[in-house]
């Protein structure tokens, strides 16, 4: 093995596509193509014939990606290691649910009874179920005494309010926000979208009152409620999350997963608003001193993406929904999703074009 990772091997052709693949842009782009194809073709990308090899793979190019120091530095992080393990965890169980679903789908077409139909799954407190848990505590309390052995606790130094680690990580569960923090004004992200989140989850069971899928594994038959959900979970969070672990490094910048984090490296990213690119850029002309008619072109940018956005939806994706749920629950329903899009929307803006806020009302410390 140490043969095949030699300096100007094919290996590093291949070690810096994928530093340019992970770069966020491309990393977000791929990954919501990725799991288009997965819902799509879940069917057949769960079948074992398919699903194993994937996996071995997968397994087999982290192993071999071990072998670079960089790489490994990052993985081997006491704070990283729960991080891969959570991973890797989250898509066992997302191929599970997703084969009982497509092997349900399929047993429905056929007019055969589902997995879960006729199942007796009931078992007595004691002794059943009070064995199972305290053989699963036996087993992970020997699994954390060797984990506590094998891997350090990630104690540092007392703090000290002159000394700032680079970069300050927040835990892993707040690394989606904090990313957030990057893209947006921090009542945005640190308020306005985590309350739309609990509002919509709430929301939902009153929205989508479809009673079917209920105590069974389906997609079929819930294909929007579990697609929307799915694009949440897999881009929203567990992408971000993967952004804040693996692949923000010193200053915050962005590093390949083969790349030396480099602490002087410089931030080469520039603001830009759409008023820059509309008064200067396409009209040649200064900057407007009136704040409105100065954040005019990015007002009607947003105003539209949500005046619009529902109809546009309605017409190319939502009719037979909309005539489902009524036009009150589409509507709000059509905010909670255009919402929702908005913020992977302006994170490519941001690592494409720079782009900083689509408007800047900072008189009124408005910024979107």
């Amino acid at each position: 093995m140490p043969g095949v990772l030699a300096e100007g091997s094919g290996f590093d052709t291949i070690k810096h596509w994928v530093n340019v693949l992970c770069q966020p842009h491309w990393f977000m782009i791929i990954a919501v193509v990725l799991l288009i194809v997965f819902l799509v073709g879940y069917r057949k990308v769960t079948k074992p014939v398919i699903a194993g090899p994937l996996a071995a793979f997968a397994t087999l190019a982290f192993l071999a990606s071990c072998f670079d120091p960089n790489f490994i530095l990052i993985v081997k992080k006491a704070d990283n290691v729960p991080i891969v393990m959570m991973i890797v965890s989250m898509t066992f169980f997302i191929w599970l649910s997703f084969r009982q679903a497509a092997i349900n789908d399929e047993r429905m077409e056929n007019g055969q009874p589902l997995l879960e139909a006729g199942a007796d799954d009931k078992v007595l407190v004691w002794p059943d179920l009070v064995y199972i848990e305290l053989i699963a505590l036996v087993l992970f309390t020997a699994f954390l005494i060797v984990w506590a052995i094998l891997l350090r606790a990630p104690l540092e130094q007392p703090a000290d309010p002159n000394v700032a680690p680079n970069p300050a990580k927040a835990p892993w569960y707040f690394l989606g926000l904090q990313e957030m923090l990057v893209y947006f004004d921090p009542w945005l992200a640190g308020v306005v979208f985590p309350g739309l989140i609990v509002v919509g989850l709430i929301a939902i069971p009153y929205m989508d009152k479809n009673p079917r899928g209920n105590g069974y594994y389906t997609f079929k038959e819930r294909p929007f409620a579990i697609s929307t959900f799915m694009f949440g979970f897999v881009i929203l969070w567990s992408v971000l999350i993967v952004f804040g672990t693996f692949l923000r490094g010193p200053n915050w910048n962005f590093f390949g997963p083969y790349e030396f984090w480099d602490h002087n490296q410089p931030a080469a990213l520039l603001n830009r608003e759409p008023r820059d690119l509309f008064w200067i850029e396409m009209l040649n002309r200064p900057i407007p001193g009136n704040y409105l008619l100065r954040e005019l072109p990015g007002i009607l940018l947003l105003g539209g993406y949500f005046i619009l956005g529902p109809a546009v939806l309605y017409v190319l994706f939502f009719r037979k929904l909309c005539r489902q749920v009524g036009m009150l629950r589409y509507g709000m329903m059509a905010f909670l999703l255009l919402t929702m899009l908005l913020m992977p929307i302006k994170m490519v803006l941001r690592w494409s074009l720079n782009l900083h806020y689509v408007v800047a009302i900072t008189e009124w410390f408005l910024n979107v």
